[in-house]
């Protein structure tokens, strides 16, 4: 069957491709008019608005608001199967039938999952199996995502070896840097961060370094917990802000439903955002958004009830 691929508007000038670290030009969107019915559920999903229908026909026109970006909303929603999108990383084997309704978890089976996470930081001598890290990468790639495609980069530290390592590591530049949290400089640094962070860099960040070190000298890790595994999710500094917590909860949920205990560490992110001993030794690219660390394991313990949390504040605006 003939499909006719879109690539730019003839005649016109193309607007200039959402620009990212992975993407420099729009997608490319293919389809075959033989298997079109005009049901135009492409048409409404599409928010970079490159497609609409003329003449009976639904064109592609690379020039209207962004062009396509490449979310592939249109091939996943299109019941005939007659829309392929190609290029800003998606490839046609990227699409795959969604798992029928009897092969997901329904609400109850969720919600159960979610009463039994733990926030995990005691963990079996036992390190994670390749088959597993690889299931837990797999579900977090799944995450939604700002604009396409992810701009998440995942770093990972595999084996008790490497985890002991960069946490002795990271402790000792803790050591190196607690000047900037010293009372002067918390003085300092009052008028222009507020009270309330003031309180938390006093009462939190201060005596860090010296609670690390301390931990350490008995033989023990305080900061990634002695974990066998330990992933650290960030994103360029061109992406949103949450992009790399949205797919550190999926994989923490995915680790979970393996039988693995996991644990979020948020303390370490904001020290690997600069050029400093420990990018450059780990190769983490500085001037990113700030990530989170999951340390993964197998749960020494084995907890017996749930915990009901609350929110501050929830507000209906009716």
């Amino acid at each position: 069957m003939p499909v006719h691929t879109y690539k730019l508007t003839e005649g016109k000038r193309v607007m200039t491709a959402l620009k990212t670290r992975r993407a420099q030009d729009h997608a490319q969107v293919a389809i075959d008019h033989e298997k079109c019915n005009l049901c135009g559920l492409c048409v409404e999903v599409c928010k970079g608005n490159p497609l609409y229908i003329e003449n009976e026909r639904v064109m592609v026109d690379q020039n209207r608001l962004f062009g396509c970006v490449g979310c592939g909303q249109c091939t996943a929603i299109c019941p005939q199967n007659c829309i392929s999108v190609t290029g800003r990383t998606l490839k046609p084997e990227d699409f795959y039938p969604i798992p029928k309704k009897g092969e997901r978890a329904g609400y109850e089976q969720l919600s159960a999952l979610l009463a039994a996470r733990r926030s995990i930081r005691n963990f079996k001598k036992e390190e994670v199996s390749d088959e597993h890290i690889n299931k837990i990468l797999e579900a977090a790639s799944t995450a939604p995502m700002g604009l396409p495609p992810s701009e998440v980069e995942v770093f990972i530290l595999k084996g008790f070896a490497r985890v002991n390592e960069f946490a002795s590591d990271a402790v000792d530049y803790f050591l190196g840097i607690k000047w900037m949290f010293s009372s002067p400089m918390l003085l300092l640094y009052r008028p222009f961060i507020g009270k309330e962070a003031y309180d938390l860099f006093k009462s939190f960040m201060q005596p860090l370094p010296n609670v690390f070190n301390e931990a350490r000298r008995k033989g023990q890790d305080w900061l990634l917990y002695d974990a066998p595994l330990a992933i650290y999710f960030y994103s360029s500094p061109t992406s949103d802000p949450a992009d790399p917590l949205i797919p550190a909860t999926y994989a923490m949920l995915a680790a979970e439903s393996l039988g693995l205990g996991t644990c979020m560490i948020g303390s370490i992110g904001p020290f690997l955002k600069y050029k400093n001993k420990l990018t450059r030794k780990y190769g983490i690219p500085p001037r990113h958004n700030t990530g989170v660390f999951l340390i993964i394991g197998h749960p020494r313990y084995k907890y017996q009830r749930a915990v009901k949390r609350s929110f501050a504040r929830v507000t209906y605006w009716e």
